[in-house]
């Protein structure tokens, strides 16, 4: 199953349908509804899949938005934050992305599941390692640094993050939905690139899948952190799909595949027909870069 994510077109239009049908012109059965999508483009949304123009493969949390937010934020409320407040918020938008699923036949939805909360390395690393490459001294120290002070300080955000998992899957499992838990590009998020085999060995419900971005695993290569294949080789037993999109060195993703440094070749022994496959494009890439890259996708990893 290819899908196309909505992050590329829907700050575009006013109507849910016309979202879609631009990503069914570009010849597309599947879309996935990002986390940008407002409450206001619901109904045209909810018109299209009636009318039969597209099926939904997925959708990202918090889908629709909260009522008042009208840019994409994934991150808005987290689970794994120590603020009762925000927790409550987060499990009240996802329980509703989850009813928003059901409504629009989506089998998945694709999590970001919190960070722990310390200052910014990712961003600071990046910048160094374009100025200085990943065999700087100056790096390196950065990178070990961040490493370290995330580890000392992961325990409390993971276990809340887990407990807010426990409250969700009954519901996910009630209504036949996966829950996609997605690596992610900055060192702060969770669960820890060491973690995640653990993670999901310890959440054997059926509807806890692991979710790969590619950007997102290749960025964390270049910064020394993980192998992005091996990674992917570790978790490939539980996962349910993929966000696709190339990065030019050092972070700059969202790229059309073909573009950029990703080795997607080497990807595809992981790659198989059951996996949901979302390319989730930059919305300043033009149709037809787009084409191009699912294109590109499409000759190595095959048409399935």
């Amino acid at each position: 199953m290819y899908s196309f994510s909505s992050c590329w077109n829907s700050h575009r239009h006013a109507d849910g349908r016309a979202i879609l049908r631009e990503i069914r012109e570009l010849g597309f059965e599947y879309a996935e509804l990002s986390h940008g999508i407002r409450v206001s483009l619901v109904p045209g949304i909810l018109e299209a899949v009636d009318a039969g123009d597209i099926k939904i493969s997925s959708l990202h949390n918090f889908c629709p938005l909260p009522m008042g937010v009208t840019k994409a934020s994934p991150n808005l409320y987290e689970f794994s934050t120590d603020a009762a407040l925000d927790r409550n918020l987060a499990l009240k938008h996802t329980l509703k992305t989850l009813e928003f699923a059901t409504h629009v036949k989506a089998p998945l939805v694709v999590l970001h599941l919190g960070s722990i909360q310390i200052k910014d390395y990712t961003g600071r690393l990046s910048v160094l390692l374009e100025r200085e490459g990943k065999d700087s001294k100056k790096f390196q120290k950065l990178r070990d640094e961040a490493l370290k002070v995330r580890e000392a300080k992961k325990e409390g955000p993971f276990q809340r993050m887990k407990e807010f998992l426990k409250q969700i899957i009954p519901e996910a499992e009630k209504r036949g939905i996966k829950l996609g838990c997605e690596n992610r590009q900055a060192l702060e998020e969770l669960p820890l690139d060491g973690d995640f085999e653990n993670f999901l060995t310890e959440f054997q419900s059926p509807s806890i899948v692991y979710w790969h971005d590619t950007g997102h695993a290749q960025i964390k290569e270049n910064m020394g952190v993980i192998q992005h294949t091996k990674f992917l080789e570790s978790l490939a037993p539980r996962l349910g799909g993929f966000h696709i999109h190339d990065v030019n060195f050092p972070d700059h993703d969202h790229a059309a595949p073909g573009l950029g440094m990703i080795d997607f070749a080497a990807l595809k022994p992981f790659v198989k027909p059951n996996h949901i496959k979302v390319f989730e494009f930059s919305p300043s890439l033009p149709a037809l870069r787009a084409k191009d890259g699912v294109a590109h996708i499409k000759k190595t990893w095959g048409n399935e």
